[in-house]
């Protein structure tokens, strides 16, 4: 069974810095799509940061509006995944999940993008930036 779990959330200042972490069982780092997406009430799943197996040597996708501020790693000798996000606005308020998908057929901006290919969530982690 696959499991993801996050953690790190919180409640920081703006301009203020936090990083996710997300605990991954039962699942191989092959042929993969991983990401973070975040939720606010009442709208979709935002996709923040994803990466495929498809991209090949493409990189991680970004959305602009974390561009340069939010890096997504991951260790998967600790089969872990982590988003550090430096520069925090008030913006960035929502409830963030980390998601995954085995033999992925598009990019990671495609699953950024279309968050229901993603096959297995997490029960997501509050982040509340203050201004």
């Amino acid at each position: 069974e696959v499991q993801l779990v996050e953690s790190g959330g919180g409640l920081v200042q703006a301009g203020g810095s936090l990083r996710l972490s997300c605990a991954v069982s039962g699942f191989t780092f092959e042929d993969y799509a991983i990401g973070w997406f975040r939720q606010v009430p009442g709208k979709e799943h935002e996709g923040v940061s994803c990466i495929s197996t498809k991209d090949g040597n493409k990189g991680t996708f970004y959305a602009d509006s974390v561009k340069g501020r939010f890096t997504f790693s991951a260790d998967s000798a600790k089969n872990t995944l982590y988003l550090q996000m430096n520069d925090l606005k008030p913006e960035d308020t929502a409830v963030y999940y980390c998601a995954a998908r085995r033999h992925p057929l598009y990019s990671g901006l495609f699953y950024c993008a279309y968050h229901n290919g993603m096959n297995y969530w997490g029960q997501g982690t509050q982040v509340t930036v203050s201004s």
